[in-house]
């Protein structure tokens, strides 16, 4: 028996795709988040919340990932500075 939401090898992107795939991940998690936590804190939760929350979020989400796209090397960079890779 198989299970359905594992790639298989074959279908897996090229690893040249990383960094999109590690930014839309990350962006879609993320924007997600903070538009929940927002919305609740400037709003409150009632009536509307859910159809707010994807509101912000079609404006949030596309300009997540332009940054995550744009900080990634200067992190990458923070962590080599901050962590021992040896």
């Amino acid at each position: 028996m198989s299970i359905p939401f594992v790639a298989r090898r074959g279908r897996k992107l090229p690893r040249r795709t990383t960094p999109f795939v590690f930014a839309f991940y990350m962006a879609t998690i993320m924007a997600m988040l903070m538009c929940l936590v927002i919305t609740a804190g400037e709003r409150g939760i009632g009536p509307g919340y859910f159809h707010q929350v994807l509101d912000a979020y079609r404006l949030a989400m596309p300009a997540a990932f332009c940054c995550v796209l744009i900080v990634r090397p200067f992190v990458l960079r923070l962590v080599a500075m901050t962590v021992c890779l040896h």
